[in-house]
């Protein structure tokens, strides 16, 4: 460690920079599909429930992370290695793609971006630690689950239970810096206090303020940080929930439309572990 902070540091966050970069693509595979994965298994089980499955009807086609291979979801066109790149093929395409030149959604460089940019500050502030590689897998997890519930409204359980679970081992290694008895209250402070505010909100307003994925999410982040930073977690997402609710409402959106808490629950959970892991001293983030 001394080595490394003493000659280039900021080469080890470039190493975790260019990782992200990697790994924000297979990401936007990870976003794009897995949405869709949830919905044929939501139908199948409740064909089976229904009694409606027969034994004529023909197999469904493989649909997974693996298959099919990347590919327009446009004209289906296959895309070649050179095509994937990260960033750099969205660039020199002109965001468009090279078969039926319909644009590619900007989420693609932006995840990567995103994805580039959270791994070089984790590893900047962790340096080449297994710490930096528990928050590396949590910003990758979060970054996944927070532009799905931005997209879909969807904060699948294939995501934020492995998560939690993940919290939860974590606390048990030598590395960690949260007790295990810090981790287990957390997670359940964490879903207790989305669960009073769902319902609490649904018994003055009779109607629904946010989903269950909203308190699993939670829950997991609680397994990550403890039970001493909730509060500044639940008070930095709201306020920038509040925040993204003004922004679109100047641009002529509705109040009233519903507006996921997902991706604000994700990025005040993420800026909470890196500043935790830096030994921040602001006085709403208690120092383990």
């Amino acid at each position: 460690m001394g080595a490394y902070s003493d000659t280039a540091p900021w080469l080890g966050a470039l190493a975790g920079g260019v990782l992200g970069l990697l790994v924000g693509s297979f990401l936007n595979v990870l976003i794009h599909r897995l949405p869709s994965m949830v919905e044929q298994r939501a139908r199948a089980e409740a064909r089976a429930l229904l009694g409606a499955e027969t034994g004529t009807a023909a197999p469904a086609a493989p649909y997974h992370l693996a298959w099919p291979p990347s590919h327009c979801p446009q004209c289906q066109r296959r895309l070649r290695p050179w095509e994937n790149i990260p960033v750099l093929s969205y660039l020199l395409q002109g965001g468009r793609c090279r078969g039926c030149r319909r644009p590619i959604p900007a989420r693609y460089p932006l995840v990567e971006l995103a994805s580039a940019a959270a791994s070089a500050a984790v590893v900047a502030v962790a340096g080449p630690t297994p710490q930096a590689l528990a928050l590396l897998g949590l910003t990758w997890t979060l970054l996944a689950a927070a532009a799905i519930d931005y997209e879909h409204y969807l904060l699948p359980d294939a995501l934020t239970l492995p998560l939690l679970w993940a919290g939860l081992l974590w606390s048990l290694l030598p590395a960690s810096p949260l007790a295990p008895g810090d981790a287990v209250i957390g997670a359940a402070a964490g879903y207790a206090a989305l669960w009073a505010v769902y319902h609490g909100h649904r018994l003055i307003t009779g109607r629904e303020g946010m989903g269950h994925g909203d308190f699993k999410l939670t829950a997991a982040l609680g397994a990550w940080l403890g039970w001493q930073p909730l509060p500044a977690l639940v008070l930095l997402a709201a306020s920038g929930g509040l925040v993204a609710a003004l922004a679109l409402a100047l641009r002529r959106r509705s109040l009233a439309q519903p507006l996921p808490f997902g991706p604000a629950l994700a990025a005040s959970g993420w800026a909470l572990a890196v500043a935790l892991q830096g030994g921040s001293a602001w006085p709403l983030i208690p120092a383990y």
